[in-house]
């Protein structure tokens, strides 16, 4: 019999990892609702033609598609696989695909409700997603996104409430020193294809998009082969100096587009005011920066860390002024996704988790299962319940069996104290404490138990 694992690309995680990955998304959570932001969940899959035509070419390959059940698969496309013609193949077989991200779930979701939305809808939303890609350090196929966006609100504030949005998050992990913000704006690469005659713009920013994959001589020759020169793109978007110097030199170069120049503006706008109230946000802005998603339409932005343990972004996102027009509706949003994998591994790498989620408590007190009258079981419960209500967590341990064993358990899940009481102590109406992590042990009136734990509650030892 071969050993079970689980599908390439997705993972399980330990308790400890759970309480860790709770412990982010509620940092995000609490963040974001602190700022306005309102809940919302999507199923996790969607009609393919929600999801197909929305993330390019390179997107639409990394969905996973559902195999129709039933009847329905009578109506595969048989011809169609003769003929080599794998996409009509698919598309005869399989009517839904998993949840590639939440934005476009979201402009499904705001189109199909926009009656009963108040706009701007602020939302945010923590839900796996799923992508055919190739699984590598920090890039799985089955992850986390948590996003937030605001729809239904052109301002630029609306970039700056995000953006800030990010800041508080990364403040409240200890992590704002570790990483960057880098930043940029469609309409500044559509001024520079504009001023350079560049025909096919989607071809140039997902060309531009690989610069971090394949480097500066990579794109390079990709822009050779679209018939492009190459050595003056590049003298444009890499730019040396401060952010004031770059934003000055791309605004000569620009000076003839005016979307250029109105991408310029912006980036000046949320740069001044993020200046006056986020003084310790590191920020950089990068001409390279493109963000491959065909829908962005003005701000794009990218969080990456300054270490060398985690590589890749750990936040992004951008303004998208169209993306619901193709559900029968016309609103602009803003939104930000925190790349929750990657966070994870730069939170771990900085050891910044709480160390009573390294500790992995399963309880603060363990009851024994000692030498107890059968009759008497009822009143280890009622004190369970008792315990349980102060919110002090507590388990019963479930089998009979000699007390050394039972103290090994407690010292393995590094629960601190152990609560005995046997035939002997229930004659006396009492109980024995024992304080794991000191190695002593009193014994006290059955009637104090609650008394007791109340004190041991307020304990640095049971603190939270």
């Amino acid at each position: 019999m071969n050993k079970p694992t689980n599908p390439k690309g997705t993972r399980d995680f330990s308790p400890k990892e759970v309480k860790r990955r709770e412990y982010l998304k509620n940092i995000i959570k609490e963040s974001a609702e602190l700022m306005g932001f309102e809940p919302i969940e999507t199923p996790a899959f969607e009609k393919l033609e929600t999801l197909s035509n929305k993330y390019g070419d390179e997107g639409d390959k990394l969905l996973f598609k559902i195999l129709n059940n039933g009847d329905k698969l009578k109506k595969a496309d048989i011809d169609a696989i003769i003929q080599d013609k794998l996409k009509k193949f698919s598309e005869s077989i399989s009517e839904k695909g998993l949840r590639y991200d939440l934005t476009i779930p979201l402009s499904r979701y705001v189109a199909q409700h926009q009656q009963d939305i108040t706009f701007p809808f602020k939302r945010y939303q923590i839900q796996p997603v799923w992508r055919a890609d190739r699984p590598q350090k920090g890039r799985y196929q089955e992850f986390y996104q948590c996003d937030a966006d605001i729809i239904g609100a052109p301002s630029l504030f609306q970039e700056v409430e995000l953006l800030q949005l990010y800041h508080t998050v990364f403040k409240r992990l200890g992590a704002n020193e570790k990483v960057v913000l880098k930043i940029n704006n469609r309409k500044i690469i559509n001024g520079v294809c504009e001023v350079l005659a560049v025909e096919n713009k989607i071809g140039f920013i997902r060309t531009l998009d690989k610069l971090d994959k394949i480097g500066i001589e990579g794109i390079k020759r990709e822009f050779h082969s679209q018939g492009l020169d190459a050595e003056k793109i590049c003298s444009v978007i890499i730019l040396e100096g401060n952010n004031i110097e770059r934003l000055e030199k791309i605004k000569k170069f620009l000076i003839s587009s005016k979307e250029g120049q109105e991408g310029i503006n912006e980036l000046e706008f949320i740069l001044n005011i993020l200046g006056l109230t986020d003084k310790d946000l590191k920020i950089e802005v990068d001409m390279t920066l493109a963000r491959g998603l065909d829908y962005y339409t003005g701000t794009i932005f990218e969080v990456v860390p300054t270490i060398e343990d985690v590589s890749g972004s750990l936040v992004a996102g951008g303004r998208y002024d169209n993306l619901a027009s193709n559900f029968g509706l016309n609103a602009s949003g803003f939104g930000i996704s925190f790349g929750f994998e990657r966070l994870y591994l730069l939170i771990e790498s900085l050891n910044l988790f709480p160390k009573e989620l390294s500790e992995n408590l399963i309880a603060k007190v363990m009851f024994t299962n000692f030498d107890i009258p059968n009759e008497k079981y009822g009143v280890i419960y009622e004190q369970l319940a008792i315990t349980r209500a102060k919110g002090i967590k507590s388990i019963f341990y479930p089998n009979v069996t000699k007390l050394n064993k039972q103290l090994q358990y407690a010292n393995q899940k590094k629960i601190p104290y152990v609560i005995i009481i046997g035939e002997d102590e229930f004659k006396k109406d009492s109980f024995v404490l024992k304080n794991m992590r000191e190695g002593n042990q009193s014994t006290h009136s059955l009637t104090k138990m609650s008394n007791i734990l109340e004190d041991l509650k307020i304990a640095s030892i049971f603190a939270n």
